[in-house]
This record gives C-alpha cells, sequence and structure tokens, in this order.
C-alpha cells in the first residue's frame, strides 16, 4: 500500500467513521480524511478522533484523496458524483459502500471525469446501531466485500482496492454490478422486507406476547427506514422477484395448511430445514459464523 497517502470518507455514520478509524489507527502512512454534511457529526468526529481530519467543505477533503469512498444514502450519490468531479485528481479512485450498484455505476460514468476510476465496493459488515458514536476498529473484520466493476476495468484500481479492503480486514471477491444487485435482493434486501411484512402484520397487542424466535426473526427491521427505501428504490426490479418468489413459497405452505395434508407441510417444512442446514455447515466451515 506503499502508494496509497490519502483515504477520503465522505459520511461519518457507523461504516464510514469505522473506515476512517481503522485507517487512522491501522494503516501507516496514510491519511485519514472524513466529511459530514452535518455540523454536528463532524464536531461528533473531531472529539472522537474517528478521523486524522474533518474538513467542513466536501471539495477540500477529496482534492488530495487516492481513495474516496462514499458511505451516505444511496440516493445521494449521483449529486455527490457531479459535486466533487471538479477536485479530484487524476487516478483517484471513487468507491462506496453502498448495498446496490448498478444505479450507482451508472451515475458514476455520467457525473465523474473521464480520469477518474469508479469500482464499487459493498463491505459486508454493521449492525442496527448508526452513528459516528458507534465507530469500531473490528467492524470489518473477518467480514465479506464485494468489489464491483462496469462495461470496463481498471486493473491498477481493482487491485489497489482489493489490497485496501483486505488491509480492513476483508475477504474480497469481484463481480459484476448486475450479479451483485441480484445476489443480494435475495440474501439481504429480501429478507429485510420480509421482516418489515412480517411486523406489519402483527398487531401491537400481539406482539407483547412475541418470544425470542420472533424478534430474531424479525430483528433487520429496526434497521434505518430511509436507507432501506433507497435500497429497495435502487433494486425494485430483483427485490419485487424476490417478493413474488416468497409470496409463491408462502402460497405453497398456505394451501398445504388449509387443505390440512400433514405430509405435504412437513415436506415443505423439511426442505426449509435441509437447506438451512446446509447454509450453517457451510458458514461453520468458512469460520463466517461460530
Amino acid at each position: 500500500m506503499k502508494e496509497l497517502r490519502q483515504v477520503t470518507v465522505l459520511g461519518l455514520g457507523l461504516l464510514g467513521s469505522s473506515i476512517t478509524l481503522v485507517v487512522s489507527k491501522g494503516l501507516s502512512g496514510v491519511k485519514a480524511v472524513g466529511y459530514s454534511h452535518r455540523r454536528s457529526t463532524r464536531q461528533k468526529a473531531r472529539k472522537l478522533d474517528i478521523a486524522d481530519e474533518v474538513f467542513d467543505d466536501i471539495g477540500e477533503s477529496v482534492a488530495d484523496a487516492d481513495i474516496v469512498i462514499l458511505a451516505t444514502p444511496i440516493c445521494t450519490f449521483e449529486q455527490i458524483f457531479a459535486e466533487i468531479a471538479p477536485f479530484l485528481k487524476a487516478g483517484c479512485i471513487v468507491t462506496d459502500v453502498g448495498s446496490t450498484k448498478v444505479l450507482a455505476h451508472r451515475w458514476a460514468r455520467k457525473g465523474l471525469g473521464s480520469g477518474v476510476c469508479y469500482i464499487g465496493s459493498h463491505p459486508i459488515a454493521g449492525s442496527e446501531q448508526r452513528g459516528v458514536e458507534f465507530a469500531r476498529d473490528d467492524l470489518f473484520y473477518g467480514a465479506k466485500c464485494i468489489l464491483t466493476t462496469g462495461r470496463t476495468v481498471n486493473a491498477a484500481a481493482l487491485k489497489m482496492l482489493q489490497k485496501f479492503w483486505a488491509e480492513l480486514g476483508c475477504s474480497v471477491s469481484v463481480m459484476t454490478a448486475t450479479k451483485h444487485d441480484k445476489i443480494l435482493a435475495a440474501v439481504s434486501h429480501l429478507p429485510h422486507a420480509t421482516a418489515a411484512g412480517l411486523i406489519n402484520a402483527s398487531d401491537d397487542d400481539e406482539l407483547q406476547f412475541a418470544g425470542k424466535g420472533f424478534i430474531d426473526t424479525s430483528r433487520v427491521a429496526s434497521g434505518p427506514a430511509n436507507v432501506w427505501a433507497d435500497i429497495f428504490y435502487t433494486n425494485s426490479g430483483n427485490v419485487c422477484r424476490g417478493i413474488d418468489k416468497t409470496i409463491s413459497q408462502l402460497n405453497k405452505l398456505r394451501d398445504a395448511i388449509k387443505a390440512e395434508d400433514k405430509n405435504k407441510i412437513e415436506k415443505l417444512l423439511e426442505t426449509a430445514r435441509s437447506k438451512r442446514a446446509k447454509l450453517i455447515k457451510y458458514k461453520m466451515k468458512n469460520k463466517e459464523i461460530m
């Protein structure tokens, strides 16, 4: 990482501030710069010392950066790309930590200059907590990070980002933006939609009797509504197809229950149990869960 001198993170929530914290404390010779449009967040960031420097001006924050990372809501990307483009030096790598990528690549092609390289990043890490005060220097340790490519790939920039995320503790994979959005719709976006539906289908007086199973099943519904609205909006086709497939499976189970077909009910439940058992075995083998 000798060629890396400055990393600028735009957006100092949990993910953004955790990146600056790790870079500042763990990457020798690399300056960690942060920026937030909120004055109160910038003040907190300085007080908590989560970056080497926190700028009040977005243009100044990116002017000397080798890597710029957007850690803001996805639907802000288009405007931010256009806003920072005049200040980026030639050869700068722009990336992000968003959960959808197809539109991000499209906006980057439109808004960033030809001398700048955009590659998407998706570190699969975080929690229901948000805010600079929850920054953690171990947030990315053992996490997966997916890098996404567009029509063309800058091999040197891709290699740089692979090294960068590996230094933060991530296991890095590379795929197209289209493939990323399809996969994440199934394993991340759909579970949130399902959890939200489960919660919204229950009355408040019923929820008072919910046990640990319900709490575990609905946990991801605690995610911030504005962030997840952006995710669903920017991956609508894949999410809707996932919802339709889930409805189809629920209809099969409903029909079997309505018909009082105990064998069919058990078969459907056993299929789910077996598939989940294979998933857990794979995750434990790869030490992704303990």
